[in-house]
């Protein structure tokens, strides 16, 4: 997915934010927001707003001297997704459809996404578990998913954010385990997760867990590691979370279910739908409008 004019101020946005969250020294967020500018003035259009939050957070890392800005927010909601996990765990066990419940509340966990709204609270969490549970979603792409699972001998799971990866959880379990990789990000981008919340989380206990060697908020293959390359192109079936991996994935040639909340009036449009609306998605079943 192509970046569009309507991405900069959100560029802008991130980058004060994390600036923000890192130092008190708005004469820091001031220098920052001048390193931005100078690098939308060459903005190459045609690579997706991943590639770009991928520079502004280095940039955010390097002038601010911190290797993890958002790592105290990525506590907070990693503690704050096991408490909720015993409770939705008992949803799944006691539901008529367990894989529908559980794609639901992966779902749900989209929101806890900083790069798209930096003022989520936990009561936003809980409010996206009722709103997901409620939703429409398509009996045809869940009768879909069920068979690409059923289906597949390798399974690639792109984890999202901290927090989220517990929700994430709920979803592997009830999928064929011994099938499943999750791939997390290689070092700290924005609150997405990495190896040490795949380990909070519990995920190395139950499926083999990779990072992908990167720093990028989404999937972009040639900053990827080898490693994770090759079990990317191994993979029959992909299940990729959030928007930042459908922002980079959308043109893949591989199958991929997408599955996220459509939260930014960019990604919600492409999909031609509500910011908000909860999305499972086959991928190549819609076409970028932008190019139309």
């Amino acid at each position: 997915m192509k970046t569009c004019i309507d991405c900069i101020p959100c560029f802008f946005r991130q980058a004060l934010e994390a600036a923000r969250l890192a130092s008190n020294d708005e004469g820091v967020a001031a220098e920052v927001l001048r390193k931005v500018a100078s690098m939308v003035t060459d903005l190459d259009m045609s690579q997706s707003p991943p590639a770009m939050g991928q520079k502004i957070h280095r940039i955010v890392r390097e002038t601010v001297g911190i290797d993890d800005p958002y790592r105290q927010i990525k506590k907070t909601f990693n503690e704050a997704a096991l408490r909720l996990y015993p409770e939705m765990r008992r949803l799944i066990g006691t539901s008529e459809r367990p894989l529908e419940t559980a794609v639901r509340l992966a779902i749900a966990g989209n929101i806890i996404d900083f790069g798209v709204n930096g003022g989520v609270r936990e009561s936003d969490v809980e409010r996206a578990i009722g709103e997901c549970l409620a939703a429409e979603l398509g009996a045809d792409v869940l009768s879909r998913f069920e068979a690409a699972v059923r289906d597949a001998d390798e399974i690639l799971y792109l984890a999202d954010n901290a927090g989220e990866i517990v929700f994430d959880r709920l979803l592997i379990e009830v999928l064929p385990v011994d099938k499943v990789m999750v791939a997390v990000k290689g070092s700290a981008i924005i609150n997405d997760a990495t190896m040490e919340d795949a380990v909070v989380a519990g995920l190395p206990r139950i499926v083999e867990v990779i990072d992908n060697g990167d720093d990028a908020p989404g999937t972009l293959a040639e900053g990827c590691s080898e490693e994770f390359r090759e079990r990317f192109g191994r993979a029959d079936l992909i299940i990729a979370k959030g928007q930042g991996n459908f922002e980079t994935l959308s043109e893949a040639e591989k199958h991929i279910f997408f599955i996220l909340r459509a939260k930014c009036p960019v990604v919600a449009k492409r999909f031609g739908c509500a910011p908000g609306t909860s999305i499972l998605l086959e991928h190549g079943a819609i076409r970028d409008k932008t190019e139309n």
